[in-house]
């Protein structure tokens, strides 16, 4: 059984590792973390839940902590991960501040929704990571309050999603402004290896080596799936019941309207149960008090 002390990471990363009890790297970790190490580009596909963040995180964390550049602290960022959506960006900067204590490396994350005020003092002040959202990205390159030219690793994490949400263009817009790819460690994952993100991948990375954990399922072997066919008038006894029964710690039910949202939370704290609501005009700050909430078990 391989461990994380067994890869080669720097010290100061293995003891943020120890710290968390992580001993054994998932699959998709095993796999990305020496090939990025040794300078491979990474085209990777692998699922939520199957540890992916870590698989990009570490090398990256391993890269900058060991790289010259590390001795003369430069403004300009190092490193770049773009995201799909603000949730991922929060949650894949705060991965780096876990897995990065006791580096010295500092990280911002930029999304929209926020005021730019903030995000343009930590960029000006220097990082040598940042998480960003395509969208609020392409904003503070067109203001110029960002410089990307001294990106030396590109992340793109959940390639697929940002097809389906129709970041593409923005996406390729910042790839092609970015140091070229002979010169920088590009690592690209996607739940599926599609047509569409291999174009994306052959054109902006180089010799890229394909990784695969649980390829051909997009949920993670750890995940339980049911179906149930309820009548409409069935589905709120039935949402009740699964929740006694099962006795979550946190669980999250989507629907289709802010409306049916607000009916079923009103619906479910009249049963004792404390729920949320986010929808598509939260403000985002808002948001993450509320996500924040749910982490620690509030609601």
């Amino acid at each position: 059984m391989t461990t994380f002390a067994q890869l080669g990471l720097a010290p100061e990363i293995l003891r943020a590792l120890v710290a968390k009890g992580y001993e054994n790297p998932t699959p998709i970790q095993a796999q990305a973390i020496p090939a990025a190490m040794q300078g491979r580009d990474i085209l990777g596909a692998a699922q939520t839940g199957t540890g992916k963040t870590a698989g990009f995180a570490l090398p990256l964390l391993h890269r900058l902590v060991t790289s010259k550049a590390q001795l003369v602290r430069q403004r300009a960022p190092r490193a770049l991960v773009l995201t799909p959506t603000r949730e991922l960006a929060a949650q894949v900067e705060e991965s780096f501040r876990t897995y990065g204590a006791y580096t010295g490396l500092s990280s911002t994350v930029i999304f929209g929704g926020v005021g730019m005020g903030n995000q343009i003092t930590a960029l000006r002040q220097g990082v040598d990571i940042v998480i960003a959202t395509p969208g609020r990205l392409l904003d503070h390159m067109q203001q110029r309050t960002v410089d990307l030219s001294k990106i030396d690793t590109l992340i793109l994490d959940e390639a697929d999603r940002m097809f389906d949400l129709g970041f593409i263009a923005d996406v390729r817009y910042v790839m092609r402004r970015l140091p070229d790819r002979g010169e920088r460690l590009t690592m690209m994952f996607s739940a599926t290896l599609s047509l569409r993100v291999l174009e994306l991948a052959y054109e902006h990375m180089h010799n890229p080596k394909k990784l695969a954990a649980d390829a051909g399922t997009k949920t993670a072997a750890r995940v339980t799936q049911s179906v149930y066919f309820p009548a409409g008038e069935e589905k709120m006894p039935l949402l009740l019941g699964i929740l006694a029964t099962f006795k979550p710690t946190r669980a999250i039910v989507f629907v289709n309207t802010k409306h049916v949202a607000e009916k079923i939370q009103r619906t479910l704290e009249r049963n004792q149960q404390l729920a949320g609501v986010l929808s598509g005009d939260v403000p985002q700050r808002k948001r993450m008090t509320l996500l924040e909430r749910f982490k620690k078990g509030e609601i």
